[in-house]
């Protein structure tokens, strides 16, 4: 297998809105993030992957981009980007830029020009279809989607196909000045770019170009597997508990290896980037594409089999108050542990701006266990093959916002989802809200917990979302000064990971697959092996560990004062042995 640094690197997150405000207006920044850097540095990570700072009218939080070429006012300047990354990479600290190019913001120069008129040079930069005649439809078809009739010059007309936004609603917008309807996977305000379109991609690689010019080190590319739509964008089957059909059909589409590759070839083979793809709906076989070892794609991505195993059985959709269910996790994870070996490389992750805290789907969020639950989760996750992701506060164990009403949602996904699935699907709110409430991405999105004092130390203004209210207890001052916290525990798994190839590169093994409790493996390399550990449950258990480990080294454990080899484990204890 071949040896590369961003196979050996540790990657966090910063999700900027929330990270640090410099300016009391209530939102995170750059010069925030510039100032937080020696903490960075402190913890021991390579990269800072960076959630979108681009100007954007904020539909979805950055995600809906305007000027790919410009810096969001609330943000900073591109001055400040400038001071960030020099100062990054002056500290060791590289910088992923994430893209966002499935889509763009309704605002986009491009998309304004592309709306004006059929014949405009830009039409074709984004997906526009004419509707369809009431006449060509299934009565079904007319009452179900009977509230997104549109009328255009005497005519009534349905979306050109039955596809659903990820967002919730139809996945088109119908435009009067033009009389067709354009594409949006996302948000109204998300126009799907045509990649079919040799321009536009032309305009994107030109625009990826430039800032690998200005030194960045590589992309996080945002729902990237949705570039190739299928051809003739044919309706689809409506999925069990939605309204409409799923638009996840996009995903894998017929041209995007051709894409990516062209991509490769035009842009990323020239520098020494990290590449990332978030990939709804790849399989082992698609990533393997995706992010083989002759990378003639992307290094890696981003899969979302192991993060949907609490999904809900009852209607088919990811709201759900229930326990991720270990047994599937682990065997999960095995498949992509073993299905990737010596052909392509894995990303390791449990958080991102996107999932709610993983302490609250795994751990004991707000319990007595909440810091060795933390740990405990965070061992079997950074012994594992693959390049670990850290997202802001995960390494201080912050946890779920404790929201009691749908007024606190600010997430686009959350509030169009309570709205939709209360009214279309007569979900009673009292079932509904506290799936939603546990399974929002809002709850990544509440501030860095900094200190104990007001607004967590995060901004001296009004907060964009709430802060958790645990900032008193559980916050990065008060975790920097304790020896045995979870911000140390991550220092140490850190530095584990950089002192030795074998977690980097070892084989896996799973220990005790259907055990309902316990997390066991092995790595191997060469002569070397691990022993993984983790009790990811409240019950104490027995355990004896493998006869050859007797005389391992212990290199951590997350319980003080107990002899990892005694052969019992308490609540989420996790262990690490190597011979």
């Amino acid at each position: 297998m071949k040896k590369t640094w961003w196979k050996e690197a540790v990657v966090y997150q910063i999700y900027p809105r929330s990270f640090c405000d410099s300016n009391g207006d209530g939102i995170g920044d750059l010069p925030g993030i510039e100032s937080k850097l020696d903490y960075l540095k402190e913890l021991g990570i390579d990269v800072i992957w960076l959630s979108p700072v681009y100007r954007s009218p904020n539909d979805d939080n950055g995600y809906d981009i305007s000027d790919y070429e410009d810096i969001m006012e609330e943000f900073g300047t591109m001055a400040d980007f400038d001071r960030l990354l020099k100062k990054a990479h002056e500290k060791g600290i590289k910088i992923v830029m994430d893209l966002v190019v499935n889509h763009s913001s309704d605002e986009h120069a491009w998309f304004m020009e592309s709306r004006k008129d059929k014949e405009n040079a830009k039409r074709d930069y984004y997906i526009w279809r004419k509707g369809r005649p009431l006449s060509t439809v299934s009565k079904e078809e007319q009452e179900r989607f009977a509230g997104d009739i549109v009328e255009y010059q005497g005519e009534k007309l349905l979306p050109p196909n039955n596809w659903g936004s990820f967002f919730s609603g139809p996945a088109w917008v119908f435009d009067e000045k033009t009389g067709e309807f354009y594409l949006h996977l996302f948000s109204k305000k998300q126009p799907d770019l045509n990649w079919e379109n040799e321009i536009v991609r032309k305009e994107v690689f030109d625009m990826m170009t430039r800032w690998c010019e200005k030194g960045i080190d590589g992309f996080r590319m945002d729902v990237i597997s949705l570039i190739s739509k299928p051809e003739g964008l044919p309706s689809t089957e409506i999925p069990k508990g939605a309204v409409y059909g799923d638009g996840a059909v996009c995903a894998n589409g017929p041209r995007v290896h051709e894409f990516l590759q062209e991509m490769n070839q035009k842009v990323l083979s020239k520098y020494d980037l990290m590449t990332v793809g978030e990939t709804a709906g790849v399989t082992l076989e698609e990533a393997k594409k995706y992010a083989n070892e002759a990378q003639t794609e992307l290094n890696m991505v981003f899969q979302f089999e192991h993060v949907s195993m609490d999904e809900n059985p009852k209607y088919g959709f990811k709201w759900n108050t229930g326990r991720m269910p270990l047994v599937p996790l682990k065997k999960n994870l095995e498949k992509w542990q073993l299905g990737l070996k010596d052909v392509a490389w894995n990303s390791i992750y449990l958080c991102n701006h996107d999932q709610p805290r993983v302490i609250a789907r795994l751990g004991d969020d707000g319990g007595q266990y909440r810091e060795r639950s933390a740990k405990c989760i965070a061992t079997f996750l950074h012994m594992m093959q693959g390049t670990p992701y850290i997202y802001q506060g995960e390494e201080l164990s912050m946890g779920n916002y404790p929201f009691t009403d749908p007024s606190q949602f600010r997430d686009l996904e959350s509030i169009n989802a309570y709205e939709e699935l209360t009214e279309k699907l007569h979900i009673s709110p009292e079932e509904l809200f506290p799936m939603i409430a546990h399974k929002s991405r809002d709850n990544a999105r509440t501030p860095m917990q900094w200190n104990s004092e007001k607004e967590a130390g995060f901004t001296t203004g009004t907060p964009w979302i709430s802060v958790n209210p645990n900032y008193t207890t559980v916050n990065a001052e008060e975790q920097l000064k304790r020896p045995d916290s979870v911000f140390h525990y991550y220092q140490k798994l850190i530095a584990l990971r950089h002192s030795s190839e074998l977690i980097v590169y070892g084989d896996f093994h799973l220990l005790l697959p259907e055990d309902p409790d316990l997390f066991v493996y092995e790595r191997t390399l060469g002569e070397k092996k691990l022993l993984v550990v983790c009790n990811v449950s409240e019950n104490e258990r027995d355990f004896a560990i493998p006869e050859e480990f007797n005389a391992g080294k212990l290199l951590i454990h997350n319980v003080e004062g107990e002899d990892a080899k005694r052969g019992h484990l308490l609540p989420y204890e996790a262990f690490v042995l190597e011979i």
